[in-house]
């Protein structure tokens, strides 16, 4: 038809580098935008745990001690957008002359092999981080690694690509958003998503999740979380003035002893397209509780149904050769 221009899909729609938005159908879309979140100043206050359930009006949870350090809500679930993660990290195993040696140090070596000393005084706090003041070399055989996730807002989000009724959406910040209001519960986006991130709430059966403050983003607010973050572990901007920020505070960590940092969901060409909310990692991404290499679920979506395609034209083929034999 004349004076309408054909609009084709996206050759990376389903895998690769995508700009989301536009994708979905926005025109003229702001750009898009996302967390970073730097780890190594988080201070595990749960600032951003208690502003999220504030705004959002999330329901309360974790008041239970779980064993797990000072984590008491576990894990994201659908009443917990935000989590805080506390992971005590022994130094490791190649540095240790005992197994047993985690707050003491081995003695003289007996015949049988190194004598635990037994606990042994680390010094008094400090008011520098730890190795801050007398370097990496004085730093004590025990640390802390903590973390505040949230959903990543994938390029490519599986949760979305399966929803039945439309309740996952895209938004023209390239973030994705559950409308409760149209959940029918039936719980296809949470064995879709790489992360584990989505969760039904028990009582309700309906999907929840970070919503990176959509309400906030449209009048251009910053989300609850990073609002409230006071070391500002988590940055919310841009995604690719954010990227730049991250690549910069890695190369400067590295500068300072810490070769160990990396970034995590950062690159576009990743198994989902590079993350929404990505993160400054100091261990590799399972001592967090991350998946290593996450891939989206829908990525062989085609391939599959070429593949049922053609079963079905074999099963026809042979029907119908089944039929003429029988006649003849």
């Amino acid at each position: 038809m004349r004076g309408r221009s054909t609009v084709l899909p996206d050759p990376n729609s389903l895998y690769g580098p995508l700009d989301p938005a536009p994708d979905a159908g926005y025109e003229n879309a702001p750009p898009r935008m996302g967390f970073f979140t730097d780890t190594s100043v988080c201070i595990g206050c749960k600032a951003c745990e208690v502003a999220c359930k504030e705004w959002n009006g999330v329901p309360e949870n974790g008041l239970d001690l779980l064993g797990m350090s000072y984590d008491n809500t576990g894990a994201l679930t659908a009443n917990s957008w935000r989590h805080v993660a506390f992971i005590e990290q022994p130094r490791p195993a190649g540095h240790r002359a005992s197994p047993a040696d985690v707050l003491g140090s081995p003695v003289d070596a007996g015949p049988d092999g190194p004598v635990d000393a037994g606990p042994q005084f680390l010094g008094m706090p400090g008011a520098q981080p730890p190795g801050r003041g007398s370097g990496a070399e004085g730093r004590t055989d025990f640390r802390w690694l903590m973390m505040s996730d949230v959903c990543k807002h994938c390029t490519h989000a599986a949760c979305l690509d399966v929803c039945p009724t439309g309740s996952l959406f895209r938004t023209e910040f390239g973030t994705v958003v559950v409308q409760e209001d149209i959940c029918n519960g039936c719980g296809y986006c949470i064995s879709a998503c790489p992360y584990g991130v989505i969760d039904q709430r028990k009582g309700d059966g309906r999907a929840w999740k970070c919503t990176l403050c959509y309400d906030r983003l449209g009048a251009g607010m910053t989300p609850a979380c990073a609002q409230a973050c006071p070391t500002e572990s988590i940055q919310y901007g841009p995604l690719d003035e954010l990227r730049e920020r991250a690549a910069a505070r890695v190369e400067t960590l590295h500068d300072r002893g810490v070769p160990e940092a990396r970034l995590y969901g950062h690159d576009p060409n990743d198994g989902v397209g590079g993350d929404g909310a990505f993160f400054l990692l100091l261990d590799e991404p399972e001592v967090y509780g991350l998946p290593p290499d996450p891939v989206v679920t829908t990525r062989d979506l085609p391939k599959m149904w070429k593949r049922a395609g053609l079963a079905a034209l074999a099963m026809a083929a042979a029907t119908v050769a089944a039929f003429v034999g029988g006649s003849s």
